[in-house]
């Protein structure tokens, strides 16, 4: 017979199952094992457990509509898993203090960048890297996530998931362009780069995901447009539907609308080759629910060589650009499903800012790039 426990600790909004069971079983000195076994069934034909909401309810004491409202894995019929990242992570550390027991992790919709509550920048994340606070200076990241909810409220989250995507990697070649084109989002990302990964503190203070901060509301910026069907179908239609395009991507920007300034090149690349095709999906989707054991993951030897390779290059030429070209959170639209494959990834990330050598047959009549 199932009883409540003594302790009345809520679940944490997103949270994952394994981490409430885990949080729950320290509270109160029980192995996790023993909790999980009470609280769940065997699958049919299958040697996998499932849990039931029901009994859960009973041991917390919470309505059932509580627990389907913060534990996604719960929930009947389940989640559309193609909109969440596919890891489990901590959160913003303000949020997650709230909750007893030990660490919070949680799954988290692909949209999710920042506690606009508390102001602390959580994804994408950095094995092992805590989440980074944002000051009055950073409220524009703030306020680009609110716009990001809103934008995801009104098209979707599949359609932002690639859109946002695409909006970094437009950032991030506009940021490695070795001629520095004069656009006023380069100055804006050096401004937040500098408050973000202070010049002289770079092998302290660097991570991939702080110059994502850095472009994000220019990111967000460049989504909105590229996430609408009626910009997408200028975007792919004719050359004056194409050159409006650009007049606006590159006014996001703060740059010129010019079709040979090496700062457009990842635009017109996406308006002739990509934006046809409907949106980029996520490359790994969660498979939940999960066992009774999470874990975030850890920080692998090889991946911290890697950052402090990064930094101390960043430190050199203070450009973030590659960082974030490189990064695997870009990998559903670095390799996207229709592009020819390259031979290696640098081959392939050049590929993603350049028009030369892939022009599409369905757009010779419109001249050499489509646009003027």
């Amino acid at each position: 017979m199932l009883a409540a426990l003594p302790i009345p600790a809520g679940p944490a909004q997103h949270e994952t199952l394994a981490s409430y069971l885990n949080r729950l079983a320290a509270l109160h000195g029980l192995p996790v094992r023993e909790l999980w076994d009470q609280l769940s069934i065997a699958r049919p034909g299958s040697t996998r457990r499932v849990a039931v909401a029901e009994r859960l309810a009973v041991v917390t004491d919470r309505p059932p509509e509580h627990l389907f409202g913060a534990l996604p894995e719960l929930r009947d019929p389940a989640p559309d898993w193609t909109l969440w990242r596919h890891q489990s992570q901590p959160g913003c550390p303000r949020c997650d203090a709230r909750h007893e027991g030990g660490p919070v992790l949680r799954l988290l919709p692909h949209h999710h960048y920042v506690c606009t509550k508390h102001h602390y920048w959580i994804g994408p994340p950095d094995a092992g890297q805590p989440a980074t606070p944002l000051d009055e200076r950073l409220s524009d990241i703030v306020t680009a996530q609110r716009q990001h909810q809103r934008v995801v409220t009104r098209l979707g989250g599949a359609a932002m998931f690639d859109a946002v995507l695409t909006g970094f990697l437009i950032c991030g070649h506009l940021w490695a362009n070795p001629q520095r084109p004069n656009a006023d989002a380069c100055r804006r990302w050096t401004r937040r780069t500098d408050l973000l990964i202070p010049p002289g503190a770079e092998l302290r203070t660097f991570t991939a995901s702080r110059l994502f901060a850095a472009v994000y509301p220019e990111a967000v910026s460049l989504a909105a447009i590229i996430a609408s069907p009626l910009w997408r179908q200028r975007a792919s239609g004719d050359a004056a539907g194409r050159r409006e395009f650009l007049a606006e991507a590159a006014r996001r920007l703060g740059g010129a609308a010019d079709e040979h300034d090496p700062g457009n090149q990842a635009i017109i690349h996406w308006m002739l080759y990509d934006s046809h095709h409907p949106p980029s999906r996520p490359k790994n989707v969660p498979r939940y629910p999960r066992p009774w054991r999470d874990a975030p993951p850890a920080a692998k030897p090889l991946s911290q060589q890697r950052t402090d390779r990064s930094a101390d290059w960043f430190k050199l030429n203070r450009r973030g650009g590659n960082v974030i070209l490189y990064h695997r959170h870009l990998t559903p639209v670095i390799t996207r499903e229709w592009a020819p494959p390259m031979d290696d990834i640098a081959a392939t990330i050049a590929a993603s800012g350049s028009t030369i050598g892939c022009r599409p047959p369905r757009m010779a009549k419109h001249g050499t790039l489509g646009v003027a």
